[in-house]
Parts: structure tokens; C-alpha cells; sequence
């Protein structure tokens, strides 16, 4: 996570910040985490199976930081980890993920919203990362 961000999220709710640049084992502590949810990929991977605990999970549906890991095998066998892909699933879920939000049970994140015709605003501000959440661009109604 960003520094400059870590506010931001504290007040959303989250328990504990924990910094890109950081060690992850010395700040999270070896066996300590039963799931990891990994989006990015690269040079911490090991890092995030030394943090699972034995029996734990680790998912991944994205590699922006490199996609090509180093794996001692010895980790995966001997702490028992189940490792999942995430990039395709059923029509349900998502049908469920709409209404757990329609019965707010759970609110996504939206840091700022854009009319389909402002999309190079839009893009300026992702590149920029100075948000918390996602960015949304609505298309016209005459579209549907």
C-alpha cells in the first residue's frame, strides 16, 4: 500500500496497514495468515507463501509487478498449500455479488465516478494512482 493512502483506508476500516516496501515476514510474521490474495505477483511472492500458514490458500488473478515467480517446491508440499488461478467465473457469481450490494451487504469502494464521454479524465486519473477505490465510467442511457 501507499503511504499516502494509509489514512484513507484506516478510516474504511481496515486492522493494519502493511507498506509495499516493508519485509513481509518481519512485519506480518511467518505461518500467520490463512489466505492470501495476491493481484499483483513479482519479487514478494515467496514472501507471501513464507506468511501462510500450513494447511493456508493463496490466489492470484493478476501479475502487474512480473509474472514469472520462483517456487521451492519444498515450501508448497511441506506446509500443504492450495494454490488457485482466479480469472473466470459463472454467471452466479456475479449475479450474487450484485445483490449482496443491492441489499448492502457489501458497498464497493467507487472513489469517483465519470460520464462515459469524460474517459480520458478517466485514464489520466488512474495513471495518476492518487485514489482509494475504483473508478467508474458510466455510459449514456441511450446505450441501453
Amino acid at each position: 500500500m501507499q503511504r499516502e493512502k494509509s489514512e484513507e483506508v484506516l478510516q474504511i476500516g481496515a486492522d493494519k496497514i502493511v507498506f509495499r516496501d516493508c519485509d513481509l515476514v518481519t512485519e506480518i510474521g511467518s505461518d500467520a495468515v490463512d489466505v492470501v490474495i495476491d493481484l499483483v505477483g513479482g519479487s514478494r511472492w515467496t514472501q507471501l507463501l513464507d506468511i501462510i500458514k500450513p494447511r493456508g490458500r493463496y490466489a492470484t488473478s493478476g501479475a502487474i509487478a512480473g509474472p514469472i515467480v520462483e517456487l521451492d517446491l519444498r515450501t508448497l508440499y511441506l506446509k500443504d498449500l492450495t494454490l488457485f488461478g482466479c480469472t473466470f467465473q459463472p454467471k452466479e457469481v456475479f449475479i450474487n455479488l450484485i445483490t449482496y450490494i443491492e441489499n448492502n451487504k457489501i458497498k464497493p469502494l467507487v472513489a469517483k465516478s465519470y460520464p462515459l464521454k469524460e474517459i480520458k479524465q478517466a485514464q489520466l486519473d488512474f495513471l495518476s494512482k492518487k485514489f482509494t477505490g475504483k473508478l467508474v465510467l458510466i455510459p449514456p442511457d441511450d446505450n441501453f
